[in-house]
């Protein structure tokens, strides 16, 4: 499987909303570049909580001068009609994010309903194997910690493959290191993390 994984071009400084690129997400980030060829001037986004939609959606839109509602799922119907509509009259980009499309999006709005039908939805999947070490190095970088590649390889074949254990595993080990004044070792992960990785893969026998 061909992957890649990079920061989407930002300002320099701007290395905490970098996004990595990868096949999980590639389909989404290329539906948001090319806009123009919507059918409709909105689209909606959907993918697992932290899995950086929001911020793929302010890369893809600030460029063009396109909106975002976050939680469109949870807006006053009427409001969000109108942003749909806006974004049909002015032809600018709207994104809504939202944990998943209608019909699972439940919409009472029967003019609502109808043009959330006919909306382009792409969505962010969980990360793929070839993305986790990436993501996780990513995350400790945003935090200012090294992590030497036998954790982030370690942690990789462990932990959870979504977002939110990743980012909690990565959390974990930071408040760990930070209490102990200790660095990041795989020792400390192995007393840290507890249940927070994956013991399936610890039974299968990698227990490096």
């Amino acid at each position: 499987m061909s992957q890649l994984a990079f920061p989407l071009a930002f300002p320099e400084g701007r290395r905490e909303e970098s996004f990595l690129l990868a096949d999980s997400n590639r389909a989404a980030a290329a539906h948001l570049d090319r806009w123009g060829t919507w059918p409709v001037p909105v689209t909606i986004l959907t993918g697992p909580r932290k899995s950086g939609r929001s911020l793929l959606a302010r890369v893809a839109m600030r460029p063009v001068g396109g909106r975002i509602v976050d939680a469109a799922d949870t807006i006053d119907e009427t409001q969000l009609f109108h942003h749909w509509n806006a974004a049909n009259d002015d032809r600018r980009p709207l994104v809504l994010i939202a944990d998943a499309p209608p019909p699972a999006w439940i919409v009472r709005l029967p003019d609502l309903r109808s043009r959330l039908a006919a909306t382009p939805h792409v969505r962010i999947d969980d990360p793929d194997a070839a993305l986790v070490p990436q993501l996780i190095a990513h995350l400790f970088e945003r935090r200012n910690l090294h992590a030497p590649d036998a954790l982030v390889d370690w942690l990789a074949r462990r932990v959870e493959r979504t977002h939110l254990a990743i980012i909690g595993a990565v959390d974990a080990l930071d408040e760990a290191a930070l209490a102990r004044r200790a660095r990041l070792t795989v020792q400390l992960a192995r007393t840290a993390l507890g249940r927070l990785i994956d013991e399936t893969d610890i039974r299968s026998g990698d227990a490096a």
